[in-house]
């Protein structure tokens, strides 16, 4: 059962290749247009048969990994690279992680919608302490790091209200 969504950038390029669609279980491409990955999220319910989506090192079991194709060469927000998050990508990602909400019946909290960087954060001993992803919005550079979950959470909201 999916009990969590964890957002992701995938520090690559526009468009899913096959070796990312292993990781993700949906990913987003800088159009807008959602692609599957290899495995469903429910794969996920199980980790330990090593057939789920290995998005977020300690954080697996029971998370839906919804990936951004993006941020490849990111270095800091003055040092964006020349993949960029898209404003069409990250609201179609905003509004598909709304509608896995509403399908998986999760409240819009940070218990069950965070980015891997947060995940991270408040886990420091996995293999995802220290991930940045997702620390900077390019279509919303006035959001700070520390506010980045926040902002996202109130997007996923202000869609699934729309649902």
């Amino acid at each position: 059962m999916v009990k969590r969504i964890v957002i992701h950038w995938s520090a690559g390029r526009y468009y899913p290749s096959e070796f990312e669609k292993k990781y993700y279980h949906y990913l987003i491409d800088a159009d807008g247009s959602i692609y599957n990955g290899f495995y469903k999220p429910e794969d996920n319910d199980n980790c330990n048969d090593g057939c789920y989506a290995a998005h977020t090192g300690g954080g697996n079991t029971g998370s839906a990994g919804v990936c951004m194709c993006g941020m490849y060469g990111f270095k800091s927000s003055s040092v964006p690279g020349n993949f960029p998050i898209t404003k069409i990508q990250f609201e179609a990602c905003m509004k598909f992680c709304a509608e896995l909400c509403k399908k998986y019946r999760l409240d819009v909290n940070p218990n069950t919608v965070f980015t891997h960087y947060e995940f991270g954060k408040s886990n420091p001993k996995t293999s995802s302490a220290g991930k940045i992803d997702i620390i900077w919005l390019p279509p919303y550079p006035w959001v700070s790091q520390n506010e980045v979950g926040s902002f996202i959470r109130s997007k996923i909201r202000w869609y699934k209200e729309k649902l």
